[in-house]
């Protein structure tokens, strides 16, 4: 067994099998080919990886459980049980009577019978409808967090997610589901040197909530905005990648806090890169100067909206996900 196969953190609650510490992801801001997501996840798997993430608003829940089956059928996993497979509700599904004919929906993508982990995968709610990218701002409608989540915990307790946790919440939100009878198992978010959330990984610590990390390398231009991505452009970063001889200096940052990532690629190199952040360590004198790196959040919520129109019945601060 590798050691990134090895190493795993157990959920809080849920009864699905403990997280690996590194995930690969299939988001992509321009449309990817079915054969090219499917063969890249089976290239993850064949490298090791054992935490695959995906989402309905990605499209690529079928390629994802394709790969899964195909693995299975290889032999490169004994059975689906050995893989942790996350998926997540869309804006326009976060209504109380809609979470779970959508997560039947995406089982029936996947071709599963349960899913990992289940998230919420923004604090934001929209009118339902297909998915349009961007949104209208006029699509979007108060949030019911209470009913919602009743929803989430009913999927967890059909067996359907064996963990339901959220992505992209703040503090604010998190503060809205604390007294629910089945506590978010995990709070998928940006995290990385250049965004290291540590108010929010100190909250989350104190109440059980494990932190998973989206954009460890930096991420993907969603917005179209062109600014380029801080952490593979840090100085502070390629200096000690430099010294230490390695490349993933980010990635075992994020490990080092205790929070697990996941990562794009369908490069099988870097596939095999991604994964070297074991069996060395960052020295203290690396912590302190990424410490004190500039801190920038990359992807918020007005992303998700086209610039024209107005919100309508909702205030664009109760979707803020940029916090201290």
């Amino acid at each position: 067994m590798t050691a990134a196969a090895a190493a795993e953190v157990a959920l809080r609650s849920g009864s699905a099998r403990p997280m690996p510490a590194v995930g690969i992801g299939t988001a992509s801001p321009t449309p990817v080919p079915h054969e090219d997501t499917r063969d890249a996840v089976l290239a993850a798997i064949e490298a090791g990886f054992r935490h695959l993430d995906t989402a309905f608003m990605y499209g690529t829940e079928r390629p994802l459980g394709e790969a899964v089956a195909e693995a299975v059928r290889r032999g490169l996993v004994a059975s689906r049980e050995e893989l942790f497979v996350t998926s997540k509700l869309w804006c326009t599904q976060c209504h109380p009577d809609l979470v779970l004919p959508a997560l039947r929906q995406t089982l029936q993508n996947l071709q599963m019978e349960y899913v990992d982990l289940y998230l919420i995968h923004w604090p934001v709610c929209m009118k339902p409808g297909p998915i349009t990218w961007p949104s209208k701002r006029e699509d979007a409608v108060p949030f019911d967090f209470e009913g919602v989540w009743r929803a989430m915990e009913e999927c967890h307790r059909l067996g359907l997610a064996r963990a339901i946790g959220v992505s992209n919440f703040t503090t604010k939100h998190l503060d809205k589901l604390l007294a629910a009878t089945i506590p978010p198992a995990v709070n998928q978010v940006e995290l990385n040197p250049v965004w290291q959330q540590r108010t929010l990984r100190e909250y989350c610590a104190e109440r059980g909530i494990h932190v998973a990390a989206y954009s460890p390398l930096g991420g993907q231009d969603w917005s179209g905005s062109g600014d380029g991505n801080a952490v593979l452009e840090s100085e502070v970063l390629a200096e000690i990648a430099k010294a230490r001889g390695k490349t993933v200096v980010s990635l075992r940052w994020i490990h080092e806090q205790g929070v697990t990532w996941i990562v794009k690629s369908y490069n099988k190199e870097r596939l095999k890169q991604n994964m070297d952040i074991f069996g060395w360590e960052l020295t203290d004198e690396d912590r302190l100067k990424i410490s004190q790196i500039l801190q920038k959040k990359c992807v918020t919520a007005t992303a998700l909206f086209s610039p024209e129109g107005e919100f309508t019945s909702v205030d664009l601060s109760d979707m803020d996900i940029v916090e201290e």
